[in-house]
């Protein structure tokens, strides 16, 4: 596996590809955790997965995993008013389908997406270190927007 390693220069500009597309912006418009947009939920996931690779000196493709954790939640609806019960289910293959049909993906951004909901996603278990990150950080995340009202929004990525 060939480790590549994005410096925060290179990181806005992977993650800026995403954020300049109007079809992804449309994330912001829906509340995920708290008073957390998708959009920030999305970003934060991708932020916390690379500081977990790096502090954990574990090698991973950071394009990849980046782009795989900013589209994790690619939905495209308020699952608090979309009326389905099973949404923790059934949303990493929505997120999928749309991501593949927007974005295009490599195998590994598949499996991340996938298998984001693991173990409550039995059957789609993380099949790479990136998506293991992704997983973990991805519950760090939602844990701590869900418990802090106060989370603070991201700064703008420069």
């Amino acid at each position: 596996m060939r480790y590549i390693k994005l410096e925060n220069r290179e990181f806005s500009e992977e993650v800026r590809r995403l954020q300049e597309d109007e079809r992804y912006r449309k994330l912001k418009e829906y509340t995920q955790h708290g008073n957390i947009s998708t959009y920030t939920h999305c970003l934060r996931v991708a932020r916390k997965s690379r500081k977990l690779a790096r502090r954990l000196h574990i090698r991973v493709n950071e394009k990849e995993m980046l782009k795989g954790a900013m589209l994790h939640d690619y939905f495209l609806y308020d699952w608090h008013d979309h009326g389905d019960k099973l949404h923790g289910y059934h949303h990493p293959h929505i997120a999928l389908t749309n991501a593949k049909k927007d974005f295009g993906l490599t195998k590994r951004e598949q499996n991340i997406i996938k298998s984001h909901m693991w173990p409550l996603t039995l059957t789609h278990i993380p099949r790479c270190r990136e998506a293991v990150l992704v997983c973990i950080a991805d519950k760090l995340c939602s844990l701590e927007e869900t418990i802090r009202k106060d989370v603070k929004k991201l700064k703008p990525v420069s």
